[in-house]
């Protein structure tokens, strides 16, 4: 998607902006490892670069403890966001400026995959992550990593005062009592807009989903740029949403964004102020792969071990707001109890995606936009 990947993400948006990280060294020691490297050899260095979206994070004891255990330091190179990421790679195809790279997502997999961009590599603990996140099936040329769930969120006081029932499905935010209340991003620039979109048409279909923007539109859907600017100047429900004076209740963001209302306010509520309409909701899977031509393989292929394994996977829902998809890592407390649980996400095969994003996309912005 030429979109911002991750302008997008309300948690790994927030958070990078707060906690980001472009360089992280651990203790290592002085020999350079092949630990988790299958017996491939490295190039001698102890650094394996992480070429990465803008909200890669990680805590700093975790990605030491990977150093400790394989005696590579992880140099993280952030690229902008996911879309931009992502063709700066292909663009540099077989001269990789890193190792790895992490952020490619199933909107946009069939592109890198189609460019021969990862070298395959079966990671170790495979076998613990979800049959469903790994749509590359048995060519291993990326490595799922986490998953998340582009959702409409509501702001709960807006709707007690108003007396009126949230929204909880595609249909309901085309019906009369939530017109003028919607703001969403645009599918061109945005990657929760381009999600949104995609469930519209995994909803209705090819053909109706340009009923349903059509009946959007008419209903007074507000289109903006980016995530930030949907979520934190427009939404009412959200923090900079209270202070910019907002008057959206409705906005196009992530499952994971209520529990971030909750982490950063001060104090702490016992509720979260924004709740989530899980019958609008569209699967994200992230995914990492060995790049092409990397210098350091043997490093790459341990932090690909690395990227699945437990403390990795439970390290994540608190610095980037996703969801682990290794079957044994356990989500904190926070995401439990605030965040929404997400059971029927529409989703879009890849192959799909890669076919028809284009033309979904122009006829979505004849629609909508122009």
């Amino acid at each position: 998607m030429s979109t911002t990947r991750r302008t997008k993400r309300l948690a790994a948006t927030a958070v990078a902006s707060a906690l980001g990280v472009t360089a992280l060294a651990g203790c290592g020691s002085s020999d350079t490892a092949d630990a988790g490297s299958g017996g491939t050899k490295s190039s001698g260095s102890k650094t394996v670069t992480l070429v990465s979206h803008d909200s890669f994070n990680a805590s700093k004891d975790v990605l030491k403890e990977f150093t400790e255990e394989t005696g590579y330091t992880v140099k993280v190179l952030k690229s902008g966001d996911a879309g931009v990421a992502l063709n700066q790679e292909i663009l540099t195809k077989g001269s990789p400026r890193g190792d790895v790279f992490f952020g490619v997502d199933n909107t946009l997999l069939s592109r890198a995959l189609d460019s021969g961009l990862f070298t395959p590599y079966e990671a170790k603990g495979i076998d613990q992550v979800a049959a469903d996140t790994q749509l590359d099936g048995a060519g291993h040329r990326v490595t799922p990593i986490d998953t998340g769930d582009i959702c409409v969120n509501y702001d709960k006081k807006y709707f007690a005062d108003k007396k009126l029932a949230p929204p909880q499905s595609f249909d309901d935010l085309a019906k009369p009592a939530y017109k003028n209340l919607l703001v969403t991003e645009n599918a061109a620039t945005s990657s929760p807009g381009l999600g949104f979109l995609l469930g519209t048409v995994a909803t209705y279909g090819e053909k109706g989903y340009q009923d349903y923007w059509k009946k959007l539109k008419s209903n007074g859907v507000k289109v903006v740029d980016g995530w930030e600017q949907a979520y934190n100047e427009e939404f009412s429900g959200s923090a900079g949403g209270k202070k910019a004076k907002a008057d959206r209740p409705l906005v196009v963001s992530y499952a994971s964004s209520p529990p971030v209302e909750v982490l950063y306010a001060k104090p702490q509520p016992a509720e979260a102020p924004t709740g989530v309409a899980t019958g609008t909701c569209f699967r994200q899977i992230e995914f990492a792969g060995l790049l092409n031509g990397a210098k350091n393989e043997a490093g790459g292929k341990a932090l690909l071990d690395f990227l699945i394994s437990k403390k990795f996977q439970e390290d994540m829902p608190l610095n980037m707001f996703v969801n682990p998809v290794t079957k044994s890592a356990e989500l904190p407390e926070l995401f439990t109890k605030f965040g929404a649980t997400v059971d029927r996400p529409t989703t879009v095969a890849p192959d799909r995606i890669s076919k028809n994003r284009e033309q979904w996309v122009q006829s979505w912005s004849s629609l909508v936009v122009k």
